[in-house]
């Protein structure tokens, strides 16, 4: 867990030293993003489990993502044919409007919640997991310098979904692929848990 940690916050400080990415505008972002909205709402609190909340995430997160899927580094059928056309400064649009809104988060399953909280903030010495607070904090506000997410509120569905692609390689744009070093040593009950307890966090 230690090193998983000391990674992070390595990872942290390269991020701040390396380019920064344009200064978006969140008024042009906001009509550019008219056509996300089917799937993740107006304001990016998306009401379908499946896509994520975009709303309160940040900015340098979302602008690598969809880098991530233009480039199919990240590979979305869907979400390629959504920012194939667009250029860096759409991007830094988007990223502005949905950072620029409040996340609404959701309730975590009580039965879940305890196991799940225990994984996020403390991981599992015996498989050799770490902690998700070392690169995602304790609040789940993640590290916006590192690119690394917020969670906090996200569906459980998605972060399910997520972990068991990072799991299998399916998903592979995370750095160092510390994502699916972690993901790997998760069963479903352990994906389910965190997920669950990552919805009800704010």
């Amino acid at each position: 867990m230690k090193k998983i940690f000391v990674t992070c916050l390595a990872m942290a400080a390269l991020a701040v030293t390396g380019s920064v990415n344009a200064a978006g505008n969140k008024d042009t972002g906001k009509t550019r993003s008219a056509a996300c909205a089917g799937c993740h709402a107006a304001d990016g609190n998306s009401t379908i489990s499946a896509n994520p909340k975009l709303a309160g995430q940040h900015a340098s997160y979302l602008i690598k993502q969809m880098q991530n899927f233009k480039s199919k580094k990240r590979d979305n059928a869907i979400m390629f044919g959504m920012v194939a056309a667009l250029s860096d400064q759409d991007m830094a649009d988007i990223a502005a409007f949905y950072s620029s809104n409040t996340v609404k988060t959701g309730q975590a399953d009580k039965a879940l919640y305890k196991k799940g909280e225990a994984i996020y903030r403390a991981g599992v010495a015996s498989k050799g997991l770490s902690a998700c607070v070392g690169c995602h904090a304790p609040d789940g506000s993640g590290i916006a310098a590192a690119k690394f997410p917020s969670l906090a509120g996200q569906h459980s569905d998605y972060v399910v979904a997520q972990l068991k692609a990072f799991s299998a390689g399916k998903r592979s744009n995370d750095a160092g692929k510390m994502m699916q070093n972690i993901a790997g040593k998760m069963n479903d009950a352990d994906m389910k848990a965190v997920a669950a307890y990552i919805q009800g966090l704010h």
